[in-house]
């Protein structure tokens, strides 16, 4: 994938994920327990957490699925648990100031978002899921077991009512048709990165810088 560049915040495109490495124990426990040594070098060690970027109210919009985010959501107008937006710039912060680090996998360009499609994306983003949807603490859990990997099967269906990170972002590349269909609670951070990698879906562009 070749040495990953510095990318300024103010350049995040509708449809952009960002993986997020914490320096926090919960964080490296979680990476560590969904590593898997197949795929892109950079993901043998894979993300703890991934958010995706829409436009909202003509500016880059930080969208993620969590329940360790002390900032006011942009709609609710406070901290909630669950699907959540933000200004991209106090999530990277927030990462950064705690010995993390942020990068950008960006769709490539002949799967990037048309106008109709990046609006979809944050229709769909704020008029069904930010402020609506909890946290899915049980599937996210069940997401990272290597055992459940080898048997899909037994994942409890996903829910539109509770979802976590990678199984939002999951959710919305299959309805955006960038992501073949299946249950979205299969992916973890990791394993989602993996496979649209692995599809030429989306590219490592570089490390996000804060402001």
């Amino acid at each position: 994938m070749g040495r990953a560049l510095p990318i300024d915040v103010h350049a995040l495109q509708p449809g952009d994920i960002l993986a997020c490495w914490g320096g926090d124990l919960l964080s490296r426990v979680v990476s560590l327990g969904t590593c898997w040594p197949v795929g892109p070098t950079s993901l043998w060690l894979p993300p703890s957490h991934v958010a995706v970027i829409c436009d909202y109210r003509d500016q880059p919009c930080w969208v993620e699925s969590t329940t360790l985010c002390r900032h006011s959501c942009l709609v609710s107008g406070k901290p909630i648990e669950g699907v959540q937006a933000h200004l991209p710039e106090l999530r990277i912060d927030d990462y950064l100031e705690h010995g993390g680090r942020v990068e950008l996998y960006r769709l490539s360009p002949i799967d990037s978002l048309s106008s109709a499609e990046s609006d979809l994306l944050t229709r769909i983003l704020f008029r069904y899921l930010v402020g609506r949807v909890r946290y899915d603490k049980r599937r996210a859990a069940l997401s990272g077991s290597k055992v459940f990997w080898l048997m899909q099967s037994c994942l409890p269906r996903s829910s539109r009512e509770e979802m976590f990170c990678s199984q939002l972002i999951a959710r919305l590349l299959m309805r955006l048709n960038r992501l073949n269909r299946a249950n979205p609670a299969w992916y973890n951070p990791g394993r989602l990165l993996r496979r649209v990698c692995w599809d030429g879906t989306y590219e490592r562009v570089g490390v996000v810088d804060g402001v």
